[in-house]
């Protein structure tokens, strides 16, 4: 790749997280969990939810560190198995080409 392109993507990247940032910069951020439980007590006032969470972490930094492990999780077993398929058609590619 041109280092003329990686300058573009690194550009268009920056826009990407800067642009939001300054057009909502008095927005709160929430989470989507907040956002369902306000739209379902305008819907239903109510009602009653039928399951609770069986932990409630100690702080809003647990959650996160949570959600991101959860992430970090989830990335490394995609990333395993993108490198197995390309790992296992490389190992072919090798063996037909001998």
């Amino acid at each position: 790749m041109k280092i003329s392109t990686k300058i573009i993507l690194v550009f268009a990247l920056l826009v990407l997280i800067i642009v939001p940032l300054v057009i909502t910069n008095d927005a709160e951020f929430g989470g989507a969990d907040g956002e369902a439980e306000e739209m379902i007590t305008v819907i239903n006032p109510d009602y009653e939810p039928w399951f609770s969470s069986f932990m409630e972490p100690a702080s809003g930094e647990i959650e996160s560190l949570l959600f991101a492990s959860q992430a970090a999780l989830g990335a490394g077993i995609i990333a395993y198995y993108i490198g197995y398929n390309k790992g296992k058609k490389e190992r072919k590619i090798h063996v037909t080409s001998r």
